[in-house]
Parts: structure tokens; C-alpha cells; sequence
């Protein structure tokens, strides 16, 4: 389900939220789906309760998860619907610098573009957000 890397520089709590939202947008972890508790989870991936119930906290803050008291922690209904605009905002400045860097490192634009493509790929989807914009628009 979820791998750590003990080596990278990534905090592990970081890890866990990146690679939960991650299943979540490939489909391999489904709306309503329970998650293993706290604890499960932190003897899974071999780690500190503290640092699974930090990234569990932030993903509910962020609506990806909810938990249900004396039921569980579950993937939340919306978890995949959510289109935030200050988060597309957030998203577009964090992606400025990395164009910037590239295009000074020689890189052309349609290089990004394949990366973009092949990154796609790799997630599974498409394109989310645009089928969800046009979805809306109908």
C-alpha cells in the first residue's frame, strides 16, 4: 500500500499524505474505503504513531480522508472532487520556478510537455480536472 523511504528528504508524515492522495487519485483506494487504523498503518510501514496520525490529521484537513469516531478512518466521498482554486493557485507558483530552471537548463517547452504526458500515464488518469470542469460545464 504505502512505501517509506527512510533515505529520503522528504519528512515521512509528507511521504505517507503524498502517496495516500496518490491511491486515492488512481482509483486504488475508493471512496468509503476504510483505512487501517493509526497504529495498523504505522507498524505497515514500520514508523512512529505520531507521524501517521500528523499526515491522517492533514489529510482530513485537506477532506481527502474523514474519520468516523468508533468506526474508523475512511477515504472521503469528495476525495477525488475537490478543485480548489487556491490550491490551482498554490500549484501554478510552485511550477514558475521549475519552468524558469528549465528553460535556463536548455530544456524546450515541448520537452515539458512529454513529461507532462508521461507523467499522466504513469498516474493513470488522463486529465482529471479538465473532464471535471467540462463535466460541470454541461
Amino acid at each position: 500500500m504505502i512505501q517509506i523511504d527512510p533515505r529520503s528528504s522528504t519528512p515521512i508524515y509528507e511521504q505517507i499524505i503524498q502517496q495516500m492522495k496518490e491511491l486515492c487519485f488512481k482509483g486504488l483506494l475508493k471512496s468509503g474505503e476504510k483505512l487501517p487504523s493509526v497504529r495498523e498503518l504505522s507498524t505497515m510501514i514500520i514508523a512512529n504513531p505520531n507521524t501517521v496520525s500528523k499526515a491522517y490529521k492533514e489529510l482530513e484537513r485537506q477532506g481527502i480522508i474523514e474519520t468516523l469516531r468508533g468506526r474508523g478512518t475512511f477515504v472521503s466521498e469528495n476525495a477525488r472532487e475537490s478543485l480548489d482554486e487556491r490550491k490551482m493557485e498554490v500549484i501554478k507558483e510552485q511550477l514558475k520556478p521549475l519552468i524558469i530552471d528549465a528553460f535556463y537548463a536548455g530544456i524546450d517547452f515541448n520537452h515539458i510537455h512529454m513529461w507532462i504526458d508521461e507523467i499522466k500515464k504513469e498516474v493513470g488518469r488522463e486529465s482529471h480536472a479538465r473532464n471535471k470542469k467540462s463535466d460541470e460545464n454541461n
